[in-house]
């Protein structure tokens, strides 16, 4: 029972991170513009706001598409998890714990989960288990 509910738990999983990733990119380029990412970036004492704050939307937009995706899992499950160290260590880590005081909790429950997608295989549906010429019995594996 567990190994026919493991692909789809991964698809769901996926897709949930991943659609999470997006809106916060999209938030980054429609809502707050790229000028305001910058300026925000800007306060936190980010490094190159001009250019770490379009990298990091880029990133957070694509990321998430590639997740839900299934695309490149190990490398966009990596950099997006890295990101959200960097968010911890310039936002939220002073805050505590706790997302209502502005805490880091969310942020480190989506850089475990970048991770834990990244290196799942990434189950039912992943575009790296498409694509990739193995056997039945190695796909099986992956997911």
């Amino acid at each position: 029972m567990i190994e026919k509910a493991r692909p789809i738990a991964l698809l769901l999983a996926r897709v949930a991170v991943g659609v999470i990733f997006i809106a916060h990119g999209w938030q980054k380029f429609a809502t707050m513009g790229i000028g305001g990412t910058t300026k925000f970036f800007e306060s936190i004492g980010a490094p190159l706001p001009g250019i770490t704050a379009p990298l990091v939307a880029a990133l957070e937009l694509a990321g998430g598409v590639a997740l839900v995706l299934g695309l490149l899992l190990p490398v966009f499950g990596t950099l997006l998890a890295l990101d959200m160290i960097g968010a911890i260590a310039l936002v939220h880590g002073a805050n505590g714990l706790f997302a209502d005081k502005g805490g880091f909790e969310l942020v480190l429950a989506l850089a475990a989960l970048a991770l834990a997608v990244g290196f799942s295989g990434g189950g039912l549906l992943a575009a790296d288990a498409l694509w990739r010429r193995r056997s039945p019995e190695s796909l099986a594996e992956a997911r």
